[in-house]
């Protein structure tokens, strides 16, 4: 990928359904409330594998809520972070605990998330991506500018608006991004 300057080329990932997967329940998703629940999804090593080689560095960018609804502890969300570290080598992890209520500026479809990576790891947004499955996760990439990949696990809840990208996997986007459909 060609970056900009001293600019990075980032690509900002949702975490649960994208890297991980999410808990459906009545057509919903939700994140894992537990250890034993939280698994990868496949493809995701090998995506990660891709992005490394191109030089494009990987952000987590995640709202948890459960944590402020009492639902899970913060310090869950920290060892689900640790394991995908380890397993994957991702290193960016931004995370917001709040809930709608909160009205905080960090919680999707807000960028504050977004900016707040951009700002520190010198990620130029215009030249980077987005991957979600949710609407909440495209409209935060469009704001931002970013070229936003949809994975449409067909939720029984309201879906973006174009412009993005409809996508079956984290590694389908990886591939059109890099042109890399081999591995």
């Amino acid at each position: 990928m060609k970056q900009s300057g001293n600019l990075k080329t980032g690509i900002f990932l949702d975490r649960d359904g994208v890297i991980n997967k999410a808990i459906i329940r009545d057509g919903l998703p939700y994140s894992p409330r537990g250890k034993d629940d939280f698994a990868a999804l496949d493809g995701v090593k090998e995506a990660l594998l891709i992005l490394y080689e191109s030089n494009i560095v990987p952000v987590v960018i995640t709202n948890q809520p459960d944590v402020s609804r009492g639902i899970v502890t913060r310090e869950l969300i920290e060892w689900q972070h640790s394991r995908l570290r380890e397993k994957f080598g991702i290193q960016h992890f931004y995370t917001c605990y709040h809930d709608d209520s909160e009205s905080c500026e960090c919680r999707k479809p807000k960028i504050g998330l977004i900016t707040e990576a951009s700002q520190q790891l010198n990620i130029d947004l215009k030249g980077s991506f987005l991957v979600g499955d949710r609407w909440r996760d495209i409209r935060a990439g469009q704001k931002a500018g970013c070229l936003c990949f949809f994975i449409d696990y067909q939720y029984a809840e309201k879906q973006p608006e174009l412009p993005f990208q409809k996508v079956n996997s984290l590694l389908e986007a990886v591939r059109i991004i890099t042109g890399k459909n081999d591995h």
